[in-house]
């Protein structure tokens, strides 16, 4: 969630930091800060984006060519200067950036109190510097290392000492932590993003290994002092994803990416000849998939809307039975897990917290484990039996669009997969084959509307509450889209199974509260008119999203949303397209800050 840059070489530091975490921010953004070894030591902290930092930076331009840097997204204590990162010890001579808890910081806090130590600060990650301190004799790894050994919660921290201005000790716990490796420098940071511009060279930490980086060299070792051997590997990413180029903002630029993320979901996956994909990251595993019984996808808010989904579309296209769990909820229950389970991880970012809990209480459980993710050498990538990679690109916007519709595209062609192992015609498969081959032109069509649904957002952009509805495929796409109104525009909104709005949220309905309906013409297409004729009973207001063509709903509803048709299974990768322009204009129209909504984070790694 929160954001860490380290940088030991032969330049000057502050701008490669500086540069690191703008390209960070998106993760999390109340505060910031950075320490640098120069001739003095130089600590800078100031509340709001890293635009405020980088201002003062500039101003005060500290030499050195090592030092830290962090972006902040609170957990413990508020969004000020004292609590923002880099921490120091009493002495002011180490400094330490930390992504996520320390669970029993009160503890060592009590303690290192009782022997001297003065804490300034609200957060949990003061008691680790000073917990640094207190072991540090004149080694600062080794000092790392024992104090970590008293550390229960996740980290990822990177950390540096001014008598030891040739070396950054970082390691990591449940929070993600990346080397790079240059010509005579070294990087750390959270995101690869963040050393895409320096060098295509990077390392992943494992949990409980801490690693030693000097200019152009690193070494790695466990907490228990193994010593561990690991390659760099090439970060296939650019730097040109991460620059908007004439998109006003990376959400909009992402949502028009999503004709080639669907292509690049399925480029080298699809066997015409046999009605079937081809996903080379579950061969390994081909068996089991084949002879399993029981799917449980696990995942979390965008990324379990996924899964709702996925769950449609295993049960239609396979015999298996399916569950989908919030990650979050997931370990808490008592779980009975049939023989030959599969349970199907889900994550954007790979990173997710809760889902690497629930994936990890899964394993323990004896499941097959699978990942759907889109960060190559993520932990969820790495920690799954076998997976697949959504090749979705990178996504800088908070809110998550390309991601969502890759993860969509996938899904088919796993269970499509496994469906074809068993009774799913060639004629079936054949079929949903070439309507994904048609997705891109199809997306690129309801883009190409991007200005109507704008002037749609301007006529509804000042409501104080929205309802989204649908049935079947769209119900997961009703919840999507009340989602990102919420993220990005602050509007309240709640996505219902449409069936169930009698239920209950019909009692909101007046003309101040409007809805949006998904009814494409497929199988519950009449039942969702039903839903329309009782809103417009109490005068509610309505936006429908329909198959292109579709005359019949005439007088029922306010105004149209058509999108191209297609089989059936696959329309949610069209109709959640306006959803999330409708989104973005609101959000624009309200004067949002659309990229970094407020209190959100990209890659949420606590729990």
């Amino acid at each position: 969630m929160c954001g860490i840059v380290a940088y030991v070489g032969n330049r000057t530091a502050r701008e490669i930091l500086l540069e690191g975490l703008k390209r960070l921010e998106y993760r999390g953004y109340d505060s910031s800060g950075v320490a640098i070894l120069g001739p003095q030591p130089y600590l800078a902290k100031t509340v709001g984006k890293v635009a405020a930092l980088e201002e003062r930076v500039w101003k005060e331009s500290p030499e050195g060519v090592v030092g830290i840097a962090h972006t902040r997204w609170a957990t413990h204590g508020k969004p000020t200067e004292t609590n923002a990162h880099p921490h120091t010890d009493c002495s002011g001579r180490i400094f330490l950036v930390h992504n996520g808890i320390i669970e029993n910081y009160q503890v060592l806090k009590k303690r290192l109190a009782a022997s001297g130590h003065v804490f300034r600060t609200e957060t949990d990650t003061e008691a680790l510097v000073h917990l640094i301190e207190r072991h540090y004799q004149g080694d600062l790894e080794a000092a790392v290392q024992k104090a970590l050994l008293d550390v229960q919660g996740t980290y990822g921290i990177a950390v540096i000492h001014a008598d030891h201005a040739d070396q950054i000790i970082v390691a990591r716990r449940g929070s993600p932590i990346v080397l790079g490796i240059g010509k005579g420098e070294s990087l750390a940071a959270s995101d690869v993003s963040a050393l895409a511009q320096h060098t295509d060279q990077v390392v992943y930490l494992e949990d409980s290994e801490l690693a030693r980086l000097e200019p152009g060299r690193f070494s790695i070792k466990t907490l228990d002092n193994r010593a561990v051997s690991r390659a760099a590997t090439v970060f296939a990413g650019g730097v040109e994803a991460m620059d908007r180029g004439s998109f006003p903002h990376f959400m909009l630029k992402e949502i028009f990416e999503q004709p080639e993320a669907v292509e690049n979901a399925l480029r080298g996956r699809v066997n015409h000849s046999e009605g079937v994909a081809k996903l080379g990251g579950l061969e390994s595993v081909l068996d089991r998939l084949q002879q399993a019984r029981h799917l449980i996808i696990i995942s979390c808010g965008t990324s379990y809307y996924a899964g709702l989904y996925g769950r449609y579309v295993f049960e239609t296209l396979t015999d298996m039975t399916v569950e989908t769990e919030l990650a979050s909820e997931f370990r808490y229950r008592k779980l009975n897990m049939r023989q030959n389970t599969v349970v199907l991880a889900i994550s954007q970012s790979g990173e997710t917290a809760d889902t690497l809990a629930a994936l990890r209480e899964a394993k323990r459980k004896g499941a097959l484990v699978l990942g759907l993710v889109n960060v190559v050498g993520s932990t969820i990538a790495r920690e799954t039996h076998a997976g697949v990679y959504s090749h979705a690109g990178i996504e800088i916007g908070v809110a998550s669009t390309k991601s969502f519709v890759s993860q969509l595209t996938i899904l088919n062609l796993m269970a499509l997969l496994v469906g074809r192992s068993r009774d799913l015609s060639y004629e079936e498969g054949a079929s949903i084959l070439r309507g994904l081959e048609r997705v891109p032109d199809q997306i690129r069509e309801v883009l190409e509307r991007s200005s109507r649904i704008r002037e749609l957002a301007a006529k509804y952009c000042h409501a104080k509450h929205f309802l989204y509805i649908g049935r079947k495929y769209q119900y997961p796409v009703a919840l999507e889209g009340a989602l990102k109104l919420k993220e990005v525009a602050y509007i309240h909104a709640e996505g219902y199974a449409a069936g169930e709005m009698k239920h209950g949220p019909i009692a909101l309905i007046d003309p101040d509260f409007p809805t949006l309906a998904l009814v494409p013409e497929d199988g519950s297409y009449d039942k969702v008119v039903s839903n329309i004729q009782e809103i417009r009973a109490r005068e509610g207001r309505i936006i429908a999203a329909t198959s292109e063509g579709n005359t019949k709903l005439g007088q029922l509803v306010d105004d149209l949303i058509e999108v191209p048709r297609t089989h059936e299974i696959l329309t949610p990768l069209l109709t959640v397209v306006p959803l999330q322009l409708f989104a973005y204009h609101c959000a624009v129209l309200r004067g949002c800050d659309v990229d970094k909504p407020r209190n959100l984070a990209k890659s949420v790694t606590v729990e």
